[in-house]
């Protein structure tokens, strides 16, 4: 296998800018990677699980870094990473039973709501449905989703967390603190579950990712929100369109 194929570099390319958003906002690396590897042509299990597997190394970095400029919440986290595993692991076993072809059509539904849904939050910063729900159904909820569509963990968690009024930098280093678990449950389940073998693309993703990470939690408390909800939302509703008309 050659290494450096046609979609190798550009993914290192989207590692970075995926993980830059992500560490700066606390979601959208899973969102972003997995929208531009569904429009490659990838099916559904093998996307997330090559998603998953890029990001134990860059939610590890994005961890560490926010854990290094106190943006933890500790008692928050442990809330969240035990159910999130959970939710995670039941959802990559899910998808690994599927046909691709047959799950490829509602995985694009999906990422298509994810953008919709960055593109209300940034003008509204509540969500009736999870806002009141315990840490612990959030993170089962968002960890299971985050599995079977290849990414959601933070553009579930970290809105909600701020909307029931935690400070920004808390709700983002929280978040992306836990999804190291939780990705790494779901990677595990994937590999005892579903054989992908296409580690270039997994090399392509932390290494553009791993790169982003310090740079996105120094910036956290200082990027414009809305303009990069408004941005990546755009983005990924334009090309979950383009998929769903191809599919």
């Amino acid at each position: 296998m050659d290494m450096f194929s046609t979609e190798f570099w550009p993914l290192v390319l989207v590692g970075f800018l995926a993980q830059l958003v992500d560490g700066a906002l606390g979601m959208a690396y899973g969102l972003s990677a997995s929208t531009v590897l569904a429009s490659f042509g990838h099916p559904p299990a093998f996307i997330s699980a090559t998603v998953h597997a890029a990001e134990i190394f860059t939610t590890g970095a994005s961890g560490i870094s926010h854990a290094w400029f106190r943006n933890l919440d500790r008692m928050l986290f442990f809330k969240l990473v035990l159910p999130g595993m959970v939710g995670g692991a039941i959802g990559a076993y899910f998808l690994s039973t599927l046909d691709g072809s047959a799950v490829r059509p509602f995985v694009w539904v999906y990422l298509l709501l994810l953008g919709i849904m960055l593109l209300r939050r940034a003008f509204r910063r509540s969500d009736p449905t999870l806002v009141r729900a315990p840490g612990y159904v959030l993170g089962l909820v968002a960890g299971t989703l985050d599995a079977i569509g290849g990414g959601g963990w933070g553009t579930i968690t970290t809105p909600t967390l701020i909307a029931r009024g935690m400070q920004p930098r808390y709700a983002i280093g929280t978040a992306n603190a836990a999804e190291f678990f939780v990705t790494l449950s779901i990677s595990l389940t994937f590999l005892f579950t579903f054989d992908w073998r296409r580690y270039d693309l997994v090399i392509a993703l932390l290494g553009g990712g791993v790169l982003a990470a310090p740079f996105g939690a120094l910036i956290a408390q200082r990027i414009s929100a809305r303009v990069a909800m408004l941005f990546v939302g755009t983005l990924v509703i334009v090309l979950a369109v383009v998929g769903l008309l191809r599919s």
